[in-house]
């Protein structure tokens, strides 16, 4: 009999167990039957595979008890030749579940009781039954919980699938926005789920106010619906609300939606040429043989590749370290073809790092004349001369000074570029941390710095240069006030004119935002947009200087005259000099305006007491 607290094997188990049985019944003579006492024991059948059975001490409480051979009537179970059990041959049929029979049961849980008469699909539950319950525990445990994850996931997948077509009707149904109230917003801005409802209620809102007269709701003012624009915009692309007001100035509402997925996704990576040590041709195919799928940039550059992939690491291949290239945004190939150096010419690149436009300019000169490469991080100098050293550049001297001094330090360039630094609202896309790192204090420190920059730059080129005279500033960013607004102050504050920068594309400068107005030629300058260009955002302006003489500042004029006014000073180069008698009124006028008003009123109290008086 089996032993009480015995559990019931698994269904391997039982089909071992059926296999030895049928071995015990069909064996020969000397050898010894299953269910026999402990030792070994080898069933015919399996004497190709050695020997198998319980051969340890504890074999007598696991040798199995003698199972009652029986002739069913439904299907059988056999072996077959890899020792499987098959249908047609023996079967253990399963103990009675109500446990009342008086059938010895063996320790596999086999009944000799004959199947009844079943239905065939009785018969099929039957047949499912007894490998259900022949899992061990752990293994019905586990059966259990995958069928409870199951019947979860189906309820899940259900509920969406009920939810979604609901989900869609409703965005059927409300066709007209209405502008929601103030606990509808705070109440969504809560629940924040779902950026998707943001995203559809920007889309909405937009739709209204293209045609704000037609779809508007009743009592609403376009300001209310600006303004749930410009909330909902900075939530979903993660901008501050200071620099999101600031492109919604700049941008008409479709094109800053542009803008603003544009900013989302990398440009792609560019490579410059070096045609001191290769040609764009060769170095193409080289880096075709490396596994590098590549194209021409464009029909605008003789010199640049963008790469849409590699399999080999771009800024480390043999090429790259033997200078044949420079990896370079399209964006910064740009300023070095506006300033179109020439061959002899003495350039200043007043902040070169980390040295990409030098070496451009470098190349473009064919390694004449002089370049004086200056940037005032001593640190960023460092990969300045790493570059130019790698890509073979020779008529380059590089200087750690401050670009404000630098009229003072050296002057009379032929051609100078200002790369000027600024808040990088152009280049979002590599730094994501300018969304909201920048406010109103930032945007004005960089305008006050360049106008700096931009005055000096004028300063240290010579005008008198029979190739030259020119100046190219260009900034990484696209506020009006790092950019017309400072080229509008050089035009004022210097005898320089715009002149066209040479370039066939990009949008054209501002010349009225807001309530301010810039200089007419404003419109020769260039700006180029990640979303219409796929490159960075970028400023171009390029000046001519047609006189060295730096222009007095005119006192009665009113700020909004001299914004509207072109800058006519008179070239005092060419015009007659003054009477001595002029010139001494004109030196006492401009101490005067030196000294605080105590002294002054003092000072002409006192020649009006030495004046004689009049009969």
């Amino acid at each position: 009999e089996p032993e009480t607290g015995r559990k019931k094997l698994s269904s391997h188990g039982r089909k071992r167990a059926a296999k030895r049985r049928l071995g015990a019944g069909s064996g020969p003579a000397g050898k010894r039957p299953l269910g026999g006492g402990g030792g070994e024991r080898e069933p015919t059948g399996q004497t190709a595979r050695g020997k198998s059975g319980f051969s340890d001490g504890n074999s007598k409480w696991l040798v199995p008890a003698k199972a009652k051979k029986t002739q069913p009537k439904g299907n059988h179970v056999e072996l077959s030749s890899d020792g499987e059990v098959e249908e047609g041959s023996w079967e253990m049929e399963e103990e009675e579940e109500d446990g009342s029979s008086d059938e010895m049961v063996d320790d596999y849980g086999a009944s000799s009781s004959e199947e009844e008469e079943l239905l065939p699909i009785e018969k099929s539950a039957l047949k499912q039954k007894p490998d259900r319950e022949g899992l061990s525990e752990d293994d019905s445990e586990e059966e259990e919980e995958e069928d409870e994850a199951e019947e979860a996931s189906k309820q899940k997948m259900g509920q969406k699938e009920e939810e979604g077509p609901d989900l869609q009707l409703n965005v059927d149904i409300d066709e007209q926005f209405k502008l929601p109230t103030s606990e509808e917003i705070e109440k969504e801005d809560i629940l924040f789920i779902y950026l998707h409802v943001i995203h559809q209620r920007i889309q909405g809102n937009m739709e209204v106010l293209q045609d704000f007269r037609e779809k508007r709701e009743e009592g609403r003012s376009r300001q209310e619906y600006l303004a749930l624009l410009r909330r909902d915009m900075a939530a979903y692309y993660s901008y501050s609300d200071f620099l999101l007001s600031k492109l919604m100035d700049i941008f008409p509402l479709p094109e800053l939606v542009n803008f603003l997925e544009a900013n989302e996704v990398p440009r792609p990576v560019t490579i410059r040429t070096n045609t001191l040590k290769t040609r764009r041709r060769d170095l193409a195919q080289a880096l075709i043989n490396r596994g590098v799928n590549l194209d021409p940039l464009g029909k605008w550059s003789k010199t640049g590749l963008v790469i849409y992939d590699s399999t080999v690491p771009i800024g480390a291949t043999p090429e790259y370290l033997a200078g044949h290239y420079m990896l370079q945004g399209a964006s910064s190939l740009l300023p070095v073809m506006a300033l179109a150096p020439q061959e002899n010419e003495r350039i200043l690149d007043m902040c070169c790092a980390p040295g990409g436009k030098t070496s451009y300019i470098a190349q473009l000169m064919k390694n004449t004349g002089m370049i004086l490469a200056n940037d005032s991080n001593a640190e960023r100098l460092r990969s300045v001369v790493g570059n130019l050293h790698r890509l073979g550049v020779t008529n380059a001297v590089v200087s750690n000074c401050d670009g404000r001094q630098f009229p003072k330090v050296l002057g009379g360039f032929d051609r100078v570029l200002l790369d000027a630094p600024c808040s990088g609202t152009g280049v979002i896309s590599k730094d994501p941390a300018v969304k909201t790192n920048k406010d109103e204090a930032d945007i004005l420190r960089c305008a006050h710095l360049q106008k700096e920059l931009i005055l000096s730059a004028i300063d240290s080129v010579n005008a008198a240069s029979e190739t030259g005279g020119y100046i190219v500033y260009c900034t990484c960013s696209i506020m009006v006030e790092e950019n017309e607004w400072v080229v509008d102050y050089a035009l004022k504050k210097r005898n320089v004119r715009l002149v066209a920068t040479g370039l066939d594309f990009g949008k054209e400068g501002f010349t009225r935002f807001r309530d301010r107005r810039f200089h007419p030629s404003l419109k020769c300058t260039r700006r180029f947009y990640p979303h219409t260009h796929n490159m960075d955002g970028f400023f171009i302006a390029k000046l001519k200087k047609f006189s060295n003489a730096i222009p007095q500042a005119r006192k009665d004029e009113e700020p909004a005259v001299e914004a509207a006014a072109p800058p006519a000073v008179p070239d005092t180069s060419t015009a007659e000099p003054l009477p001595k008698k002029k010139k001494l009124e004109r030196s006492k006028a401009e101490e005067e305006q030196k000294l605080p008003q105590p002294a002054l009123k003092k000072k002409r109290s006192l020649q009006a007491q030495k004046r004689p008086l009049k009969a």
